[in-house]
C-alpha cells in the first residue's frame, strides 16, 4: 500500500467556476501547477475527491465529469505527477433526480477517500487531503489522513471548532505541497499548526 495526496478540485486544485464541466474554462488555482510538480517529485499519487450536487441538482449528467477528469488527468501528467483518481459525489437530498438522496460519500462524509484507498490500495495513514473548507478536513481527517487547508479560509482558523481544523495550513497549492513532501509520516497529529506562507 502507498500513500496518496487526496485533493478536492474546485477552489484547490482548480479555480471555483460553480457547476464548470466545460474542460475549455477550467484553470488551474494559484501554485496548483508547481504543487503538482512538487508532488511528482516525491512520487506522490494524487486522488481528487469532490462534491458535484450539480448532477443532482440536473445541471449535467455524471457523464459530463468524465472530460473533466480526463483534462486534468493530462494537466497533472504535464506536470510530471499522477492522476491515480477521480472520485466524485453526485448526490444533495434536496436534489431534483434519482441522486436526490442521502448518502456516505457527500464530504464531509469520508465514504469518497476510503472507497479510493480500497480501491486503489492506499495507505490512509500515510495520506494526506488537502481542500479549501472544513469539509475537505473532515472528511480527511475521518478517514485518517492528515489535513491541509488552503486559500482565504485559513485565516478562519482560530474560529473553527477543533473538529473543523486542519492539522497545517498553507497559502496556496504549491505551500500545501512543499508541507507534504517536506514532512516525514509521524504517529498521530501534529500538535502545532504549520502554516506555509512560501510561494
Amino acid at each position: 500500500m502507498r500513500p496518496a495526496v487526496f485533493v478536492d478540485k474546485d477552489g484547490t486544485l482548480i479555480e471555483d467556476l460553480p457547476y464548470n464541466v466545460d474542460p475549455g474554462r477550467i484553470r488551474l488555482a494559484p501554485g496548483a501547477l508547481a504543487g503538482i510538480a512538487e508532488l511528482g517529485r516525491a512520487g506522490l499519487p494524487l486522488v481528487v475527491v469532490t462534491n458535484q450536487s450539480g448532477v443532482a441538482r440536473g445541471y449535467f449528467e455524471a457523464a459530463d465529469l468524465e472530460p473533466v477528469h480526463r483534462h486534468l488527468a493530462d494537466i497533472v501528467a504535464s506536470a510530471g505527477a499522477e492522476l491515480a483518481g477521480f472520485y466524485f459525489c453526485p448526490h444533495l437530498p434536496e436534489g431534483v433526480n434519482e441522486f436526490a438522496i442521502e448518502c456516505d460519500c457527500r464530504k464531509p462524509l469520508p465514504g469518497l477517500v476510503r472507497r479510493a484507498a480500497a480501491e486503489l490500495d492506499l495507505d490512509l495513514a500515510r495520506s494526506w487531503f488537502i481542500g479549501d473548507a472544513w469539509m475537505d478536513v473532515v472528511a480527511g481527517r475521518a478517514a485518517g489522513c492528515r489535513t491541509i487547508l488552503v486559500g482565504p479560509d485559513v485565516r478562519l482558523i482560530p474560529e473553527l471548532p477543533a473538529e473543523r481544523r486542519p492539522d497545517h495550513a498553507a497559502r496556496d497549492f504549491l505551500g500545501a505541497a512543499r508541507i507534504v513532501v517536506g514532512t516525514e509520516p509521524a504517529e498521530g497529529r501534529s500538535a502545532g499548526m504549520h502554516v506555509e506562507l512560501a510561494r
